[in-house]
């Protein structure tokens, strides 16, 4: 039921408690008690925006725009993979340093974002048009979608492997230069995935705070892939949920009601989909 406890007792208690002894932290005033001896690690993959910050993309957050400028480095003679940065790299946009707007500052109203004219953009200087692989400068890579960066950088293994992570995270859509800020909050949760995918993660948990919420079935599907991805290597995954495929999926479930507000707060059943299907006392019960 909306309101009978999840986040309280997840986000509120759990989390930050978690948290806490990791950090040998006192335990929040709430708490009685832990046992998470096992516990190396805690992630709270939520929906809120990654950043404020412009100049975070796609690409740079992914870690694959460290590999691109390394490679574009190495196919020129005149720049190094530094000079490929459009924060800091000589190929960036003398106009807009790199950002892709412009600010127009309105007295007595907020500043205008725009298009900066000179790059059109793409951050980039026309320099970096003379440096290319496979026909693509580094700026037409940045405007690419990650399954078509996929197909043009098939044979470069290091930026394969980062960008199949992101086709297999369902985000394949998106381009290379897209926003941070700018992601919907379901494309910035699985970005924040994106990291931990492929990694061992025994000791780690993974909490999730309504990750289907706005998503497709099929995109469902998709989330249950990283999941059950995660799974296998070892993770635990909590998740705030009221989607039934998710919960239909789940190995134990807890069960909160018996309503919401004053008349939630209360655990009423536990246990595997079959166990919840057999307990009376449950509320998603016959609805699994």
């Amino acid at each position: 039921m909306s309101g009978s406890g999840k986040t309280t007792l997840i986000l509120e208690s759990l989390y930050p408690a978690i948290k806490a002894s990791l950090n040998h932290e006192v335990l929040p005033q709430h708490i009685k008690e832990l046992d998470a001896s096992w516990v190396n690690k805690v992630d709270l993959i939520d929906a809120s925006p990654i950043g404020n910050n412009v100049r975070s993309t796609v690409a740079t957050y992914s870690g694959v725009f460290d590999h691109l400028r390394r490679l574009y480095g190495r196919l020129s003679d005149q720049y190094s993979a530094g000079d490929f940065s459009y924060n800091t790299g000589k190929l960036r946009c003398p106009v807009c340093e790199g950002t892709g707007t412009i600010s127009m500052d309105i007295q007595f109203l907020p500043d205008i974002e725009m298009t900066c004219e000179h790059c059109d953009g793409t951050r980039y200087s026309n320099d970096v048009d003379s440096i290319m692989y496979h026909g693509h400068s580094i700026k037409d890579v940045m405007s690419l979608t990650i399954l078509e960066a996929l197909d043009v950088f098939k044979d470069i293994k290091k930026i394969k492997e980062k960008l199949q992570i992101l086709v297999d995270l369902g985000i394949g859509y998106l381009t290379l230069g897209e926003a941070t800020p700018a992601l919907s909050g379901g494309e910035a949760q699985r970005l924040k995935l994106a990291s931990e995918i492929g990694k061992v993660q025994d000791g780690s948990i993974f909490i999730f705070d309504e990750p289907s919420i706005g998503l497709h079935p099929l995109d469902v599907e998709t989330l249950l892939r990283v999941f059950d991805t995660l799974i296998n290597q070892k993770a635990t995954i909590i998740v705030i949920e009221h989607d039934l495929d998710v919960i239909r999926n789940s190995d134990y479930i807890i069960d909160m009601g018996p309503e919401g507000g004053q008349l939630g707060g209360e655990i009423i059943a536990t246990g595997t989909v079959e166990e919840i299907k057999q307990n009376k006392n449950s509320k998603i019960g016959k609805y699994l």
